[in-house]
């Protein structure tokens, strides 16, 4: 893999870095409150309860796909970005865009 290739994924990268970072710090400053004196109705507050549980469970995976990411880019610092761990086979650019 070529410079440009490798600059192109690290770009791509940081991009979803960045992206799954804004929207956890979003999710802490908006959806962590819950003004129980807003919602009059119990089938409210576990309607937002519910929505506020699944969102944790969408930052859960956000943060495993984070880890992810973090260890795609010490691989292109490290060189070995695009190679297979148990084989050492280079990874097709097909692949590698469908899934970094």
């Amino acid at each position: 893999m070529n410079k440009t290739q490798l600059k192109k994924f690290k770009t791509l990268l940081e991009k979803k870095r960045d992206e799954i970072v804004r929207r956890a710090q979003q999710t802490l400053n908006e959806d962590m409150t819950l003004d129980t004196s807003e919602l009059p109705d119990e089938m409210d507050l576990a309607s937002t309860e519910y929505l506020q549980s699944f969102t944790f469970r969408l930052r859960g995976r956000e943060k495993s796909f984070l880890k992810k990411i973090q260890q795609a880019l010490d691989k292109i610092e490290a060189g070995t970005f695009g190679y297979c761990e148990e084989c050492n086979e280079e990874i097709s650019l097909k692949r590698l865009e469908a899934r970094p």
